[in-house]
This record gives structure tokens, sequence and C-alpha cells, in this order.
């Protein structure tokens, strides 16, 4: 139980006191109430006495007794009526309420810190009314009247007279059967004159006199003569004097101190609000006409016009009270005791006393002697009489039986003068007067008395009693018999069925037990008496054993928790609505985040709906609030039901203050760090052919790589743009922010560009969520970036002229669903714009669920108005930025950078360029060559320029070269729209090449350029507003097989500089796939020939292998190769050594065709400008058209291929001396080997599609770099590495051995043989047959070379001579030559011969080294090809 204001030893003797009654005279009644009071409310506050009082006890033993206390009230002639009782309790309760800005006490136990207020004043005020409006009953008698005073005026005419009759009036009262109320203590009632006189205005003289008469006739015992009212009632202002009666009167009348809210705002008033004060004390504001005694209804009466059910715990009551300010001013106009002055309070507390010391204590002396006496001298005869009477009738004494065996004898009443009555009446007085030991020895002996009568409510009684005067005996000598206590509310409750009387000993029970600290027994009896016959009772009840569990040694937290929750159920139920309140919020801090969330749910669903009632809706808002945002485990129905109050609740909030700032709506959530936030416009459909750029959107995931990449290729065009350095204030452009992107800085929007928010919606419940009129806040300042600043306006309301804002109008998430909302901003003003966060009406579907069997609040009906209540809110985003991880600070603590995606910054106007493709293919052959168109279109209102594409793949497209003569504007009209530029050629004409030639500038590829940017070829290089261009793209497919991703970057300026904005980017990303083709493979080796039509120089022989592995899935019948071109600075195809006639180079599906071609040398004049990048172009036909190999496309992809070639830095000349000569000679023999020579495979491939056949051209290019090193037009796959043991030691040299390689010094010098294919000779004439054999030395490098040649043969082994034959050379074995420069020399050679048959001639073996090096590169130069010759015998 909480803490109370009186210990328990103060409480029970407070509770139990002397009663003694009032009958007054009207004149007397008229005195007092010049004072506003009534003569028992004049008394009250003085009815204590101040110093110990003194009596003998029948054993003529001194008692003291201390603090005593009197009750005076005004006889009343009729009980109070239950109803009465019950409706004074609950206004107590009520009106007692926690003090505001009282310190609770906070209470730790395990993880729980509670605030809980320590005491519990309504519990105590319930508890004193309780116990003093008990009505009187026969069987006990501890509030009977004891005495009676008899109270008339000085001002009377005959007050004796007046005396006498109010004598033989309270005689009649007490004897006379009419009257069954009020209760008498003993038949001779004492009784005590009081004469009052008003100072003010009375006769002093007569006063005195009449007294002096009533001390004769009465005794100075007997009589009182007291003087009031010694001042005037209007002289009240001068001086205040202090009221003690308020407190007193405020406590018994039901006038409430604050109005009741009966549902919203309705309180009903009462008219005659001054008859509604109704008093303990019989006597109404005004003395009421008629006689002067016609004894009153008793106080407790109910009205007639009040309630006729009784049902005050009726959850729904509506009380009956007077309105707020009414009873306000009946309380404060009246001043009680405003005739009074102090020395008037004294006289009224010594008048008291005087009665106390004189009347009342002799009195109650006198009785409990004679009761004694009468007690002693019955107990023989009666006593024995009573239980030999008892004998015969049944047989034998009755022994004490248990409270279940015994029968139900409630009903057995005694005489008034019965013996056993007697005893009770001496324990009681003896009770009232603090003398427990006597008093528990009376009740203990009545208790046997009554047992054994089996009257089981006398029993009861006095088992309570002695319990209590068990317990306050003080010395205490037995301990508090408790379970005496537990049989008399057993007894009571279950037998009596009297409910008032077993209250009443659990109260005092309670408090006992709590003061030996028993709570957890104390808990136990509390919760015993909770019932369903009155609500009010069972909640204070159910509060206390709350406060029990928590006050414990070891705090039972939950168990108050669960009890405070049914206590706030039962105040409901009792309309305390206050009070359930409380008890729920107390409740919430135990329940609060400990994942039960079905309780929390019930907990805040009825603090919301209390808080209502009580129009707090600002809590009531809160708690609903909670239940929709906490993940919620209720059924669908529920959540909908609690939806709806929510809703309901909210309107009700909003509509008080229409005009206040938006409220916080909880639904649904918003996942703002998912929000994103994209500048631009939306992505134009594709229309037809025209393929609209795919640039970037809000449908495209993130993904980091790719930004990676976009990042780069922007950063290159800049750096391009810069001359090669990047600005240090460049930032890559950012059209979509996301949570991954860098959103420190504060991105940057174009006047009249959209900006579109996507945010993230997600509804937790289970009931679908309609938002209406959905749109985003914002505030926007408007700035001049240029000038100074305007002033600064929050512009929140929407001003269309500088913000447009786009609405939707409906938007349904439906249960637990994740839902994106794209909201659009049009700006059409600069400055800075901040966006708040989303406006919009919050409401469920119409029917979509059923109302719950909790009941609707009051006006909620389950019309469709009720299912479609929306209201208008917002939702705040704040993103939470990244966190700082650079400093020493940052990574010690956490903080948080900035995010600034929702704040961007309105400049100026830029140019908006859109790009279309037409006819943009999406698969392709390896190498297809295809033509496409690409429009240009700016679609804002400034010019843009500077317009450039950037690609990590130029040899996928080209725009065609510098030179409108080198571009074909439209396809010429040759055989099948070739995309390349044909002539139609002479049939006649052998494969004999035909040249031309192209400076790889023109085509945008010089060394120092980069070929991955390429300027658009924009016409005037401005594209006007409004304006569209179409260029012709070119395309050719990949040489990988599969899916290409290939990423374009436009980047483009504004004509007039811009300060925030320098350039803009469109990126677009084709998506290609291609499947294969054809493979080429080519290489180059020396002719042996002598035919070198230059004399010098030297000639090759090329051969190309042309593989066709196309899978038939293209549906490609057969590849032509119509043309074979060279590109090279110095050399060119001269003409084709094919063998067949036949032109039509035809590839069927996994064939095979071999070409061989002889390569010369340019001529000196035609390579002599090699700084101009020259290069001479052949081509080699097959068809009846040449394709001009060196105009667009053909030479832009071309040059394409080369590209990456040319980007490598050309070697740095070494610095160290001592090894550049073997460096230098390393490069002279490489120098030798190496061939530039390009070669273009031109083909056309014919496919069926749909039953009609189309013609595919494209290209292959093989790169040839050295002789008898096989090139490939595709690339090829590297072999890992295969894995090498590690070597622990270090190797000896550590220098790089710069020797060439044996290949590459076998190409130093070029040896052939020239000799007769056969040769006849007539052996049988001679033997011996001889063969003139020359050998062609020709040095391929621009160095001397020293050669030595071998003409021995090895002799290794026999199978060697197999080989060769027996032949041998003649002459000189071994030649010294020194070749100059690119020098041929002919050494003339004989060979002899003894047998016919097939000689290989190719043995000589060449040594050469360079004659300025001291290093000896000595390797035998091999022979490509056996020479063979055959001897015939003629």
């Amino acid at each position: 139980m909480a803490q109370c204001v009186q210990s328990v030893q103060e409480l029970i003797p407070d509770s139990f006191v002397p009663c003694v009654a009032a009958l007054c005279s009207e004149e007397a009644e008229r005195l007092t109430r010049l004072n506003h009071l009534s003569f028992a409310e004049l008394l009250k506050p003085f009815s204590r006495l101040t110093s110990e009082v003194h009596m003998r006890d029948p054993n003529n033993q001194l008692h003291i007794i201390k603090n005593l206390k009197i009750a005076v009230s005004n006889i009343i002639t009729q009980p109070p009526q239950p109803g009465a009782i019950r409706k004074l309790l609950n206004d107590v309760v009520s009106g007692s309420q926690p003090a505001e800005g009282l310190v609770a006490n906070v209470i730790t136990a395990g993880d729980y810190d509670l605030n809980i207020s320590a005491t519990t004043p309504w519990f105590e005020s319930y508890r004193e009314t309780f116990l003093q409006s008990m009505p009187a009953s026969d069987h006990e008698f501890l509030n009977h009247y004891l005495a009676c005073m008899l109270v008339a005026s000085s001002s009377e005419a005959e007050p004796v007279e007046q005396f006498s009759k109010l004598s033989q009036e309270q005689h009649q009262i007490q004897h006379n059967s009419d009257y069954s109320y009020p209760k008498w203590f003993i038949p001779n009632t004492l009784k005590y004159y009081v004469l009052l006189h008003d100072v003010s205005s009375g006769d002093e003289q007569r006063a005195e006199s009449i007294y002096e008469e009533m001390k004769q006739k009465y005794g100075t015992q007997g009589c009182y003569l007291l003087k009031i009212n010694s001042r005037t009632s209007n002289r009240a202002s001068d001086e205040q004097i202090p009221d003690p009666w308020s407190q007193y009167l405020q406590k018994n009348s039901i006038q409430n101190q604050e109005s009741y809210e009966d549902g919203p705002g309705t309180i009903t008033s009462n008219k005659n609000s001054d008859n509604n004060l109704l008093s303990l004390d019989g006597l109404d504001n005004e003395v009421k006409d008629g006689l002067p005694n016609n004894f009153r209804a008793h106080p407790l009466q109910l009205d007639s016009s009040s309630d006729p059910s009784n049902s005050i715990d009726g959850p729904d009551h509506v009380k009956s009270t007077s309105l707020l300010h009414e009873t306000k001013k009946a309380n404060t106009g009246i001043i009680h005791g405003a005739c009074l002055t102090l020395t008037d309070h004294d006289r009224i507390r010594q008048f008291i006393q005087e009665f106390t010391f004189r009347g009342l204590l002799p009195h109650i002396e006198k009785t409990i002697r004679q009761l004694n006496d009468q007690l002693i001298s019955r107990k023989g005869l009666s006593r024995s009489l009573f239980s030999a009477t008892k004998k015969w009738f049944s047989g034998s004494k009755v022994p004490e039986k248990g409270i279940n065996e015994l029968k139900n004898t409630s009903g057995l009443l005694y005489p008034p003068e019965a013996p056993e009555l007697q005893i009770r009446k001496m324990a009681d007085l003896c009770f009232l007067v603090q003398h427990y030991d006597l008093a528990y020895s009376c009740y203990h002996t009545a208790k046997k008395d009554f047992l054994n009568d089996q009257a089981m409510l006398y029993a009861a009684g006095a088992l309570e009693m002695a319990a209590v005067s068990a317990f306050l005996h003080p010395g205490a000598p037995r301990p508090y018999p408790a379970h005496y206590m537990d049989t008399a509310i057993q007894t009571y409750r279950d037998i009596c069925k009297n409910m008032v009387l077993a209250e009443r000993c659990v109260l005092l029970s309670a408090e006992i037990l709590k003061s030996q600290s028993k709570y957890s027994e104390a808990a136990a009896l509390l919760i015993r008496l909770t019932s369903e016959d009155s609500d009010l009772r069972s909640a204070l009840l159910l509060e206390q054993a709350a406060h029990c569990f928590i006050n414990m040694k070891s705090p039972m937290v939950r168990k108050y928790a669960f009890h405070m929750i049914l206590a706030g159920h039962r105040f409901s139920k009792a309309g305390q609505k206050k009070h359930a309140l409380r008890c729920y919020c107390q409740a919430m801090q135990v329940y609060k985040g400990k994942g039960w969330s079905l309780a929390e749910d019930h907990i805040n669903f009825t603090i919301g709906r209390q808080s209502y009632t009580l129009r707090q809706l600002d809590n009531a808002v809160s708690a609903f609030r909670h239940i929709l945002i906490n993940e919620s485990k209720q059924s669908a129905a529920q959540q909908g039901s609690f939806l709806r109050e929510y809703l309901y609740v909210y309107k009700n909030v909003s509509q008080l203050s229409p005009d206040g700032p938006l409220p916080q709506l909880p639904l649904p959530y918003i996942n703002s760090s998912a929000t994103r936030v994209f500048f631009g416009h939306d992505r134009r459909p594709a229309d037809g052919e025209k393929q609209a750029a795919t640039h970037i959107s809000l449908d495209q995931e993130y993904d980091y790589e790719s930004s990676q990449q976009w990042r780069e290729l922007e950063e290159q065009v800049v750096a391009l743009v810069n001359k090669g350095v990047i600005p240090s204030n460049f930032h890559p452009t950012q059209y979509c922010l996301n949570s991954y992107s860098d959103n420190s800085r504060f991105p940057l929007a174009v006047v009249e560009e959209p900006i579109t928010v996507e945010m993230a919606f997600r509804n937790p419940l289970k009931v679908p969520l309609l938002l209406t009129d959905l749109s985003l806040l914002w505030k926007f300042q408007p700035k001049d970036f240029s000038g100074k600043n305007n002033e600064v306006k929050e512009l929140v309301i929407s001003k269309p002229e500088m913000i447009g804002a786009e609405v939707i109008s409906e938007f349904l998430i439906n249960s637990e669903e994740s839902k994106v909302a794209r909201l659009k901003l049009f700006p059409h003003h600069i400055g800075e714009l901040h966006i708040l966060g989303v406006v919009y009406n919050l409401g469920t579907i119409q029917g979509s669920t059923t109302i719950d069997g909790i009941g609707a609040l009051p006006g909620c009906h389950a019309g469709n108005h009720c299912l479609s209540m929306t209201v208008r809110g917002r939702q705040d985003l704040e993103i939470q930025g990244p966190r700082l991880n650079n400093t020493k600070e940052e990574k010690t603590s956490i903080k948080y950078g900035p995010d600034r995606r929702l704040d961007p910054i309105i400049t100026e106007e830029m140019p908006l360029l859109e790009v279309f493709f037409i006819h943009f293919p999406t698969g392709l052959l390896c190498g297809e060559i295809r033509k496409a168109y690409v429009e240009f279109v700016n679609v804002s209102k400034c010019p843009l320029t500077g317009l450039k594409v950037v690609s990590k793949r130029p040899e996928f497209f080209t725009f065609g070269g510098n030179t409108a003569v080198l571009t074909p504007l439209s396809p010429s009209a040759s055989e099948n729209c070739s995309a390349y530029k044909t002539v139609v050629t002479d049939s006649t004409s052998v494969c004999a090449a035909l040249t031309s030639s192209a400076s790889s500038v023109d085509f945008g590829i010089g060394t120092g350029s980069q070929p991955e940017v390429i300027p658009v070829p924009l016409p005037d290089t401005v594209l006007l507003p409004g304006a569209s261009v179409q260029l012709p793209m070119w395309l050719r497919g990949p040489d990988e097989e599969g899916v290409h991703e290939i990423n374009f970057l436009f980047y483009y300026e504004s004509v007039k500089r811009q300060p925030k904005i320098r350039h803009r980017i469109l990126r677009h990303t084709a998506v290609v796939c291609t499947s294969r083709s054809l493979n080429v493979r080519a290489t180059a080796c020396r002719s042996n020939s002598l035919e070198d039509e230059e004399g010098r120089g030297g000639n090759m022989l090329v051969f190309v292998d042309v593989e066709n592995v196309n899978t038939s899935e293209a549906g490609v019948k057969e590849f032509h190769i119509v043309q074979v071109s060279s590109s090279s600075k110095h050399w060119k195809l001269q003409k084709s050594v094919n063998l067949s006639e036949n032109k039509d180079a035809k590839l069927a599906s996994r064939e095979k065709g071999k070409f061989c071609f002889k390569a010369v040398r340019c001529k000196e004049k035609e390579a002599a400008t090699q700084s101009s990048e020259k290069y001479t172009f052949a081509d080699i036909i097959f068809g009846n058209e040449q394709i001009i190999s060196s105009a667009s496309p053909c030479a832009d992809f071309f040059y394409r291929s080369l590209s990456f070639e040319l980007k490598k830095p050309p070697a740095q000349p070494s610095v160290q001396t001592e090894k550049q000569s073997v460096e230098d000679a390393v490069r002279l023999i490489q120098k030798c080997s190496e061939v530039d020579l390009n070669i273009v495979v031109l083909w056309k491939a014919y496919v069926v599609e749909d039953s009609k056949q189309l013609i595919l051209e494209g290209q292959h290019h093989v790169i040839l770099r050295a002789i008898g090193k096989e090139a490939f037009s595709y690339p090829q796959k590297q072999e890992p590495p295969e894995m090498e043991l590690l070597k622990f030691f270090r190797p000896e040299n550590t220098t790089v051995s710069s020797r060439p390689s044996v290949e590459q010094l076998s190409n130093l010098i070029k040896a052939s043989l020239h000799y007769p294919e056969s040769f006849n000779h007539p052996f049988h004439q001679k033997s011996l047959c001889l063969v003139p054999v020359t050998l062609l030395l020709s040095n391929c490098s621009k160095a001397d070379v020293d050669v030595i040649v071998d003409l021995r043969h090895k002799t290794t082994s026999p199978e060697a001579l197999e080989i060769h034959g027996s032949f041998t050379w003649l002459g000189q074995t071994q030649y010294k030559l020194q070749l100059k420069s690119e020098e041929i020399h002919t050494l003339q050679l004989k060979a002899c011969f003894v047998h016919t048959g097939v000689y290989n001639l190719g043995t000589p073996r060449v040594f050469a080294k360079l004659s300025d090096q001291d290093t000896v590169f000595e390797t035998s130069q091999q022979n490509s090809m056996p020479a063979l010759i055959i001897i015939n015998n003629v």
C-alpha cells in the first residue's frame, strides 16, 4: 500500500470516536447560520481535545486517554441511502487528484526505473469518508449516540421552556417505536444543555441570569453558556480571521472542485445548485420553513431529480453537478465563521473541553462501571441458566465450530438487554476510550458467546474488534491475530453478505499488515475483496495491492504493473477517467520497450481513449501514434480499428487549431536514406526506329563500377578541353543522387528543368493506406548569384510562380508493402531550394476492414465517412550523412557529415541536348560495318557548342573523316546500297593492286591526339535552340563475339560561360550482340625469287588464311571476299598469286580459303614523306567494284584499330654508353625483321531473313609486325603462365642479356640460290656432273655486315648424308665477305653430282655479324625452303 499521512495507530482511534447528538432550537440554529455553519459544523474544528484526559476503570485503576476526539452531529431520523453514500464516495475520489508538479518517487528495481507517486490522497479521502459515513447497525455500538446536546438561544422568549421541549423531543426520538433511527448507546442518554449567546446583539445580563437558572435546574455539570458572534458580519473585511472550517466542509460536501468531462464537453448543470450542496451534517445552506424541528431527510438522501437507477458505478454515469464556475463561486464567496473572533474560537474550544471532562467522560466511566457490575452479578445466574437451557435442548455444549460448518444464522437477533450485548457494549465503550486491554478481553468473551449461539454477524463484529484491540494494546502482550480478521471478513462477505463491513475489515487489516511490513499478505487481502458489485472499491483496492507489490523488500515490478492495469480498468468502469489514465500511464513504464507488443498496444489504446475523453488530445494522439509506429503483431481488423481511432482523434485535434502547423504523421514509414533525387527531364520513349539516348533515369540501379567508368570518361574529355589538365574545381556531373553518391556539396539544378524526388514508403500495417494530395514540402530562397543577395524569403506556402509542384492525387500502399513515389518540382527562379519533406492526407480505404469489438469512439460510426476519414499532415525528410573518418578526432568520436541531396541550388539556364539514334542495330556480325544516323536536338533556349563524344571503344563507331571528300554523304547508287564508297572497275583488269593514299590526321588520329575523344562534326560547331542535326554514323561489330555494352558520353558547353556549371553531359549505353563471322590469319615471308622489278628494295610473300567460323544461327549462307587491301607507310600489296583463275572467292560454312599475295616496298617518293603520317593503301579486288579503302568508313576503322598502337610512346634513347652500342646493334637487327604491313579483308555476307536476301558487309584487320610471325584478326586468348618454382639464390648476372634472338638474326641476311630445276647429264659419257649455282646474298639491314659462307657438309650423322644425297661443292669451301647497307652480292658456285636423283642444294651455312661490333653474333642463316634439283641421265 502507498504511504499514508496518518499511521495506523492514529488512524483507528480517529475512525472510532464517541458520538454525540445535537438538537437545536430554531433560534439557536439562526445564530450559528450567521456564520454559514450549522451548530455541529461550528464545533467540528475544535472537536479534538488538546490535553490528556484521565478516567478510572472498573478496577479503579487510572487510565490515560490521549488525543481524544468526539464527533458531534445533528440528529437525523432517516438512515442514509446506499446509493447516496456511493455517490459521495465517487465524488470524494474524483475530487482528489495528484497534485500538480508533485515530485514522484523514483524506484529502481532490477533494470526498471519507475516514477511512482508515493502517496495516494484519493484513497485516504475515500477511506476516511467511508468510515465516517458507515450507517449505525444493531450488532455493534461504536457509532451509537452516547450523549445529546440540547441547544437553545438566550434571545428566545422562554429558553428554559425551550430546553424542556427539546428534551421531550429527544426522549420521543429515542424511545418511540416510530423512530428506528438514529441508534442510542444506552437508554439513559446523557443530556447536556447549552445556552447560545450572541455577544454582538444579545443582552448579556439576561443570558447570565438564564444560565444561573439552568445551573439550579440541571446542575453545573450538565449545562454551559457558550458566547459567540462577538462581531457583526459586515465588519468582516477589516481583519483576516483564519477559517478552520473549510477543510472539513469541503471534504463532506458533494460540491466538487473540478468539473466532470462527461464526453465531448457536455456538463449537465443543475439549476438549484445551492440545494446540491449536501453535507454530512443534516442542514442545508438555508433554514427551511415549517416547524422548528421538522427532521429532514438524511443529507445523503438522493435527490429525486437525480439518477433514479442509482447506478453510480455505471461506466457512462452522467453526474449531476453544478457548473464549474457556479461551484467555485459558491465555495469562494462564502466566508465561514465571519462573526467569530479568535476569542470565540477559544470559547468553543473551552466548551468542548468542559463538555468532555465534566459531562461525557464521567458518564462513560459510570456506564462502564454499571455494565461491569451487571455482568458480574448476572454472570452466575443467567450464564448458567442459558447454558442449562441449551444443554436441555441440544444435548451438550456446542464447541467452537469452523466457519464453513456454521449454518447461515446471521438472522439471529438478540433483545437489547441480552447479556451478550451488554458485554459487547462494554467492550465498545472501552475501545472508544482507548482501554484496549479491557476491550480485548470483553470482545474475546463476547466472541465465544456469539459463536456458541451461532450468531454469525455478532461473532464477526467481535472478532474484528478483538483483532484491532489486540494490535493497538500498547504493551502488545499478544501478537496481532490476523486469522480473526480473515474469519471476520469471510463471515461478513459470504454468510452475512455485507460487503460494507467486509470492506471496513479489509481496510483496517491491510493497514495493520502494512505497518508490520507484511506486504504480501496485505496485497492478498486487498485482492480478495475486489468484486463485481463496486468498481470504485475494486479499483482502489487493486491500486493499493499494486503499491504493496512495489513496496516489498524485493519489488515485484510486473505484478505491480499488472494490478495497476486492472485498477485502471476498474476506475474506467467506475467513471473515474483521470484515475484510470493515471494507472495505465504508471503501468506503461514497466511494459514499455520490453517486447510485449500486444500489452503495449492495449495500454496505449486505452491511454489514447481515456486521454481523448478527458480532452487531452495531444496525449491521445501520441498514444495512438505509438500503436501505429511499433511493429504491430495485431490482426488486420484490429489495426484497421486502431488506425481509424487515430484518424478520428487527429481530426479533432486539427479542427481545434486549423491554422496551426501541420502535424507530423506516423504512417507510412519513409526510408529517408533511400531517397533519390534526379535532376532533369524523364527519358523519352523509343519512337519507331528512333531510339533516345539512355542517359540516366531513376529506373537504373546504381552500379559502382559503371559510375567509375563514366567518371573516367568525363575526366578524359574535361582534361582534353582544358589542355590536358583536369581543373582543381572539377567535380563529376551527378544527375541522380542516392545514398552511394557524394552528397557533401550542394547539387546544381537548372532553372525550368524538373527535379524528381523518389521516396521509399513502407506500410507496416496489415491494412492498406491511401495517401491523397501527396506533394513535396519545400522552402525557397530567391537569389541572384551574380550580384547582391535579395532579401531572404521563406516560401513554405505554395508559390507556383517560383516553384511548381506536382501533386499525386491518390497513392495507395497495400498492406505491408514497400512502394516508391516520385514527386516533381519545377523551379522557375534561380535561388536556393530546400526540400523539407512531404505533405499528404492519410486515410484508409472504405470498407477495407470491419469495425472491431471494442466499439468506435463517439461520433465515429461504422458509416462511410468514418472509414474514408483522412487527416492532413506532413513527414520530414531528414537524411543522415556518411560517418566521417578522416581526422583522429573523427575516428575516435561518432560524427556524421552533411547530406545535401535535398538542398539544390537552382542556376541559370543551360543548353539541353537530346540525342536520338536512328536504325541503330542491336545485333552485328564480328567486323560487320553498318551505317546508322544520329540526331542531335537542342531542346533548351540556349545555344550549345563544343559537342564531343568520348568512349572507351572508339573502334566501334565513326562519324567519318575530317574532309567532306573522304566521307560518302549517302550510299552511292551501287548494286546494294553499300556503306562504303565504291567505284565500278573494269572486269578485264587482272588481280593487280589499285593504290591510293590518305593521312591518319584526316581521320582524327595523330600521334599526340586522344583517340577516345571524338569531336562531333556539327555544322558551324553550334546547335541553336530548337535546332536538330542528323549525322551519319558508321558502326563496326567488335571482333569478339558476345554481348558488348558500349558507353558513349556526349559533352557540350553553353556558348555563354556560366559561373556555376561549365559543361553538361549526356550518357548513352549501346548494347550490341555480336556473332562470329570470319577468322583471318596472315604471315609474311621473304621471297626467294630474283625478279625484283625495282632492282633492290626486296619483296615479300603474304599468305592470308580466311576461315568462315560463322555458326548458321545468324542465317548467313556464305561469305564473299570482295577485296583485300593493304595499308602501310612502307609496303603495299602488288598482286595476287592465287593459282586458281576463279575470281569469286566464296566461303560456305566452316570453309577455309588461302590467299597468297606479293608485297613490294613503296617507291622512295611514296615512302619519303614519313612524317606526314601518310599511309599507302593498295586494293586487290575480287569482285567488280572497288571499295576505296582510303575513304570513310574503311579507313576510319582501320586507323582506329591502329590507334592504340600509335598511342604507345616512342622508345626513350638510353643513357649508358657502354651498353648503348649493344642495344643499337640489337635495334638494327630487329629492324631487319620488322614489317609494318596491315591487311584489310573486306567481305560481303549473304543472309536470308524472312525469305528475303540481305547483304551484309564488313572488314577485318590483320597487323603484320614481323617476318615469319603469324598475325590474327581476332584477339588471342593469352594462356596463363605456368607455375614456376621459386628460386632462392641470386643469379650472378643481373643485367638482361641484350643478345638478339636467333629468329631476328636469321633475317639479317637473306640468302637465295638460283639454279635450274632439272639438269640432264650423260653419266655414261662423263661420270661427274657439274652444275653452276648462284648464291644471292642480300643485306636487309641498314648497317655493314660481315658474312661467312661455309660450304662444308656437316658430318654429323649418316642420316644427314641420306637427306642431302651425295653431292659436293667444288672450289673454295669458305668465303668471307662484307656487305654494305642493303647491298646484294652474288657468289658463283659449282655443285658436283655422281648419280641421278633429287638433291637438296640448301646446304650452305651462312654466318653473319655486324662489322662494327666487337661482340660476334654468329649464327647460321637458315634457309626457309629446301632447294631441290633433279639430275637426269640422258
